[in-house]
């Protein structure tokens, strides 16, 4: 489907623009192995989750919203240098991160008593096709970020006009460092807005049948869900969901 983004005209030859997922996976993805030992298995190799299509295609579902500039974390103090130039829009923020008070999460798992939560702040506003919204929620399987996104529902179909804040809370205190400019914040996909009908019921006798021949499948043929299954995929995740897996098209620097 067709995704607009917009940004100001004062940064579009210097801001990251979004990309598709698939071309943001990590770095740790295309160095682990496809294989590792499993003591639970007497020993034996298993395949990792970097054989499973599922897990693969997930993170590369969608498209990634990255961090316009560099941001240095010391002491739990967030620091940025970026000299952004004057803006067409006088309200557009001109800052990549504000925050939010604790108050505003209080009664959630997520709160932290005194632990603001930071906003990723948009650059680009974003616009999809009627009748959809985009489900932005934390970049799928990276645990390995030091923050943990909000995940949100926003009807781009309609608001477009400005961009999406992508609200966050700091999951490691003991970070220090920098989260590089293009470091993934989000990630986003597109949904259809239309009711759910759910049909429940019993397996009859030929789905049974046929349970037990898929479930048979899958146990004795390695790679049966991906060959039989799994709808063709191009790029990145179709090439690490082969036997082996590849690199990725493309890394992202966090």
């Amino acid at each position: 489907m067709r995704v607009v983004f917009r940004c100001d005209p004062a940064l579009r030859d210097t801001l990251p623009a979004p990309v598709p997922a698939r071309e943001a996976l990590p770095g740790w993805l295309r160095d682990m192995a496809p294989r590792a030992t499993s003591e639970l298995h007497g020993g034996e190799a298993v395949r990792t989750v970097k054989q499973c299509p599922p897990f693969i295609d997930a993170m590369s579902h969608g498209f990634i919203i990255p961090l316009p500039c560099d941001v240095r974390i010391e002491a739990g103090r967030l620091s940025w240098d970026w000299d952004i130039p004057l803006l067409a829009a006088a309200l557009h923020p001109r800052s990549p991160i504000s925050f939010h008070t604790p108050a505003q999460l209080e009664g959630t798992p997520l709160h932290r008593p005194g632990q603001v939560a930071v906003k990723f702040n948009s650059f680009w506003t974003i616009e999809v096709e009627p009748g959809w919204s985009l489900l932005a929620t934390h970049p799928v399987n990276r645990d390995d970020l030091p923050f943990r996104l909000l995940t949100g529902m926003v009807d781009c179909d309609r608001y477009h006009d400005v961009g999406i804040l992508f609200p966050a809370v700091w999951t490691d205190p003991g970070f220090d460092g920098v989260l590089p400019r293009g470091t993934p914040v989000a990630q986003c996909i597109p949904v259809r807005r239309e009711s759910l009908t759910l049909q429940v019921e019993t397996l009859g006798d030929g789905e049974a049948a046929r349970y037990d021949a898929a479930a048979r499948a899958l146990l004795e043929a390695p790679g049966h869900y991906r060959r039989a299954y799994r709808a063709a995929r191009s790029g990145a995740a179709e090439a690490l969901a082969q036997p082996g897996g590849i690199e990725p098209q493309r890394a992202d620097p966090a």
